[in-house]
């Protein structure tokens, strides 16, 4: 009997670990993903971008008021990069997400998920951010 005690404690502790290696971790809930064609932030909020930044560059160039109205969509302390997700570094020095090198941003008055109401604003110059 110890031994089949033995064997099961050591299923369930296998069984156990397995689960959780596949279950998403903190990091991984606060990455944006797609949704109907748009890519979304951890809440479901519509992500944009921004054409004055420049692609690849590594930084947002909302700062300040522009980010009051364009909350930049901010990667948590030890976001790594992957794929086409990648990191620029803010002027205070903060995080945030980007898509194929374009830094990612909420619109302040959009109010619930689905909303995109700010795609063309300000001289067409934000967009929908899409996959």
């Amino acid at each position: 009997m110890t031994r089949f005690a033995t064997a099961s404690a050591a299923l369930l502790a296998s069984a156990f670990l397995a689960a959780c290696a596949m279950s998403p971790t903190a990091k991984d809930q606060d990455t944006p993903t797609v949704m109907n064609g748009m890519l979304v932030g951890p809440q479901q909020m519509t992500l944009y971008v921004f054409d004055k930044d420049t692609t690849g560059s590594g930084k947002s160039v909302c700062n300040g008021g522009c980010a009051t109205n364009w909350p930049p969509l901010i990667a948590p302390a030890g976001a790594m990069p992957k794929a086409d997700w990648s990191l620029v570094t803010r002027d205070d020095g903060g995080k945030q997400w980007a898509y194929q090198g374009r830094p990612l941003y909420y619109w302040a008055k959009d109010s619930k998920p689905g909303d995109k109401t700010g795609d063309g604003f300000a001289g067409n110059a934000w967009h929908v951010a899409k996959p």
